[in-house]
């Protein structure tokens, strides 16, 4: 078996090196998503709207693979934007090239399915950890396994992602 590195090295050379300045958008709510993305460099949240708030979602950064994956595999409006928060560096594959490869070759099959495994997990962790943790644990959860959203991710997106707003956020990191 090969290593994720060497894995990504080869499926990279499959992809479409593009570079994208913070702010932009490369998955819009309501849009079909035909792409999906390998990030490289750089960080880029997913969110959705909410009664005219955006409540993000995910973080993602070098090495994660970004889609608007319930839009991608069912070809239906997305439910999410996804938009850079720095400068980023992606590799991009549209869905018809990747179902092609997929098809051609079994380590790509196989690569694709073990991302979709993990982040099939990630979202079984953070609903959980939505319902049963209160706002102090989640922050404190993330700080322990997350701490670079810290550091690199505006404090208004961190409280959205936490649920909170961001004088509460402020509260909790006074805390401390």
């Amino acid at each position: 078996m090969q290593s994720n590195t060497e894995t990504i090295e080869k499926i990279k050379t499959l992809f479409t090196r593009h570079e994208f300045p913070a702010k932009t958008k490369l998955v819009l709510e309501e849009e079909i998503a035909n792409t999906i993305y390998y990030v490289e460099k750089g960080a880029a949240r997913v969110w959705l709207n909410h009664d005219g708030k955006d409540i993000t979602v995910q973080f993602i950064f070098e090495g994660g693979f970004i889609a608007s994956i319930e839009s991608f595999i069912s070809g239906e409006k997305s439910w999410y934007t996804i938009e850079t928060v720095e400068p980023i560096i992606v590799y991009s594959i549209t869905h018809h090239d990747l179902k092609q490869k997929m098809d051609q070759l079994p380590h790509v099959r196989e690569f694709y399915y073990l991302c979709i495994q993990q982040l099939l997990l990630f979202y079984q962790r953070r609903m959980a950890s939505q319902i049963k943790n209160t706002p102090e644990e989640r922050y404190k959860q993330l700080l322990r396994e997350s701490p670079k959203i810290f550091r690199r991710i505006p404090q208004h997106y961190i409280a959205s992602y936490l649920g909170i707003t961001s004088v509460s956020l402020s509260r909790i990191r006074n805390r401390r």
